[in-house]
């Protein structure tokens, strides 16, 4: 990202190459190509439509690059600041960009910046742009086509800074305009804005460095390792501050600007080269490590900025060619990349080339990218993810140039492409999805449950779901272990803004209670997965629902469909005590078609009595301890066959008279066999050999494994299907359900 300012400029230097031309078709397609045609005959010439010499050598862009005494950088920003807006944006504030600076301010502002760069911030920061990554594609999926630049890469890389910054989402519309604002202000060094377009553009750009002011003033003291609180906290030897709210703001900007279009560009070229070279796909796809070749393969073929500049304080020579002091010099980074003196089969797009990040593209000395521990981590990730949920992705038109014609920064605005969206019906059979979401709201319904909602940070939507649904919550403990837990969802299916889950503390359970109690508050960040529902009400004239402690949390939702749907329904609510229910102000409301069962005061639930007179159509929900569970199945002996739904978030108790023995099954879609141990699970089989399997609770209560069965007899041990489903033998749980011992081989459909 550099610019120049009103200089007097040269003319008339020689050499020239005639037929290079920054605004022809022929640069655009390839800017790499095209200097090539120049580089040997006319290694160093002059442009005259941008005033400097074009520099097409490995070897002398690398003599510019290393020598800022000689090829300055200080000439690289300017900006005609507006005379209202001076007092508080001084014009020699926008010399300060780190990209426009020497040594020694340059050291000193990279010094400091470069503490929020650091390899290993990168790498902590790589799940949040994962789990970003997948939100995006989210969003589009289903369309099966998109405009992969704005909807996908753009996205990602804005949101990515945000994460970096430590910036919420109220923040993202003010950056994105930050950051178009910078590069119009920039650009008028060379063609300076009209009114009222000049006046808008400051106003706007000065009030985004307002907000961002205040921010900074807010994390002087901060220990976050956001960048914004590295840049504010870092002082001098002598204890003051390093850098004033002023500069850290501009830097901010500059970050905002470089690190969201150049990356951006670098991963939407990667899709091109990829999807025109499939083995070099198929690799990647095989072996996830290689996105990152893939990223730094494209950035040496194509990368985002052709060019750096530089301008000359005194005369030299490069190539034979004598270049007079204050002459600027563009560096062709896409020609020295492709150099055929230093890189073998410079035009290949090889992504197992040797030294895969022995290129230029974030040039080099001291000015190399301080970004670029972060572009390479999203730019790899952002690939990986976006390949694995679509791999049939494919360009429209590789040959499309709809560019915004910039020399140094050929800006690609667009890229339609499109998909086979049974990629995203298969990606959902072997991938457990996952959301980031934000603890809204904590309410305390008892002394040891509490009803806690969860939204999207940046309030958008969430994946619809139906009532019975749960989702898996992921919890961290005191060794770093990560705890999966399954809990309903109890709010109103209709609202997509959130999701509601009730959690009862259970101080002698397994620890996963206790902790989402002590981790849920408001204001914290958790994972959970995408709804599931092994517990869906089906269509039914009448329902009882039958609810013992926090079992009531999934009855919630199911009263409201069935009062959707103008269904008769009954609700029978077991608990030790009125002070130990939850949710009964919300059951308030329907005091004649709900009966309470408080322990404490004789009115205990009997489900002989309850369940005593079967009924052909009515279906019977019960959720709650399994004590509770096992009663049912007892009391609804003389019901109709699967008149009686259960949820169970705990296994059920099943009585092994024979030992287990070993068997083989076969995978139909996969065309893999694999022989299944008397003391392993078939999901265990899978996984060794490396079929796409997925699991959650491992336990057979949640129901992500469940397979279809394409032929054999099924042990069925999971604590989700029912019995007349289990009689089907059509799908199975293959975390615990194995074959029937007389059954040798199962063929299941994976």
């Amino acid at each position: 990202m550099t610019t120049t300012s009103h200089d007097t400029r040269p003319v008339g230097r020689c050499p020239v190459a005639h037929g290079f031309d920054v605004m022809g078709d022929d640069y655009y397609t390839d800017p790499a190509v095209h200097l090539a045609e120049f580089r040997e005959q006319t290694p160093v010439f002059w442009y005259e439509p941008l005033h400097a010499w074009i520099v097409t050598r490995r070897e002398d862009c690398l003599e510019v690059l290393s020598d800022w005494q000689t090829f300055s950088s200080a000439s690289n920003s300017a900006a005609d600041v507006p005379e209202r807006h001076r007092s508080v944006y001084p014009p020699e504030l926008v010399a300060k960009m780190i990209v426009g600076m020497d040594p020694p301010d340059h050291t000193s502002a990279r010094s400091v910046a470069q503490k929020g760069f650091v390899k290993e911030r990168m790498d902590r920061l790589q799940p949040e742009i994962e789990a970003r990554a997948n939100r995006i594609i989210d969003r589009f999926e289903e369309r099966g086509a998109a405009n992969l630049l704005e909807e996908y890469s753009l996205e990602l890389t804005t949101q990515t800074i945000m994460a970096l910054l430590g910036l919420d989402y109220e923040h993202e519309d003010m950056l994105r305009q930050l950051r178009d604002d910078l590069f119009s202000i920039l650009s008028s060094a060379h063609a300076p804005m009209e009114e009222p377009e000049k006046s808008i553009v400051w106003d706007r750009f000065v009030e985004a460095n307002l907000v961002l002011r205040s921010i900074i003033d807010a994390r002087r003291d901060s220990n976050a390792d956001d960048l914004i609180s590295v840049m504010a906290s870092s002082r001098n030897s002598d204890g003051s501050y390093a850098l004033s709210s002023e500069q850290i703001g501009l830097h901010i900007s500059e970050f905002s600007a470089a690190g969201t279009d150049t990356t951006a560009q670098a991963m939407t070229n990667a899709v091109l080269f990829v999807t025109q070279h499939p083995d070099s796909l198929d690799d990647a796809l095989m072996e996830p490590q290689l996105w990152s070749n893939v990223f730094e393969e494209t950035i040496r073929r194509r990368p985002s900025s052709t060019f750096t500049s530089r301008k000359t304080t005194v005369p030299v020579t490069l190539s034979g060619v004598e270049i007079p002091a204050g002459d600027m010099i563009f560096v062709g980074l896409a020609s020295a990349n492709t150099d055929p003196s230093y890189v073998r089969d410079p035009f290949e797009f090889d992504i197992h080339r040797p030294a895969p990040t022995d290129h230029l593209a974030f040039t080099s000395g001291r000015h190399t990218c301080l970004g670029n521990p972060l572009a390479r981590v999203q730019g790899a990730t952002g690939l990986r993810v976006l390949f694995e949920r679509l791999p049939s992705l494919q360009p429209d038109d590789v040959a499309e140039l709809d560019f915004a014609r910039l020399p140094l920064l050929p800006i690609r605005r667009s890229l339609q492409v499109h998909w086979d969206v049974e990629d995203v019906h298969r990606n959902r059979a072997q991938t457990v999805r996952q959301l980031n979401l934000r603890v809204a709201e904590r309410t305390e319904l008892t002394a040891s449950a509490a009803a806690i909602t969860l939204k999207h940070p940046d309030g958008g939507i969430l994946p619809r779901w139906k009532a019975g649904a749960h989702i898996d919550v992921n919890l961290t403990d005191a060794n770093g272990e990560t705890l999966v837990r399954q809990y309903s969802l109890s709010s109103d299916p209709a609202d997509t803004t959130r999701y509601r889950i009730g959690i009862l503390r259970e101080d002698d359970g397994r620890g996963g209670s206790t902790l989402a109690h002590k981790h849920l508050q408001p204001g914290t960040d958790v994972t959970v997965s995408w709804p599931r529902n092994n517990f869906r009400l089906s269509g039914a004239k009448k329902y009882l629902f039958i609810a013992g402690g926090i079992g009531i949390t999934p009855m919630l939702a199911m009263i409201r469909e069935a009062e959707a749907a103008g269904a008769d329904w009954k609700l029978h609510y077991a608990g030790r005590s009125r002070e130990t229910m939850a949710f009964l102000d919300e059951l308030s409301g329907f005091e004649d078609r709900v009966t309470l069962h408080p322990g404490d005061e004789n009115s205990r639930l009997s489900l002989d009595r309850i369940l005593e007179h079967a009924q052909d159509d009515c279906l019977v929900y019960v959720c709650g301890p399994e004590s509770l569970m096992d009663a049912a199945e007892q009391a609804m002996g003389h019901w109709p066959d699967d008149a009686l739904r259960l949820e169970r978030f705990a296994p059920k108790t099943i009585e092994r008279t024979e030992p287990d023995i070993p068997f083989e099954v076969r995978f139909e879609t996969s065309d893999v066999t694999v022989e299944v141990d008397e003391d392993q699970t078939i999901l265990e089989a899978a996984a060794e050999v490396g079929l796409p399997v997925i699991s959650s609770c491992q336990e057979g209560t949640c129901g992500t494994c469940e397979t279809r069965v394409v032929s054999g007899d099924v042990d069925h041990r999971d604590s989700i299907l029912s019995p007349s489903e289990q009689s089907a033998n059509e799908t199975m749980m293959i975390c615990v359900s194995r074959a029937q011992g007389t059954c040798p081989l199962l063929v299941l459909d994976r």
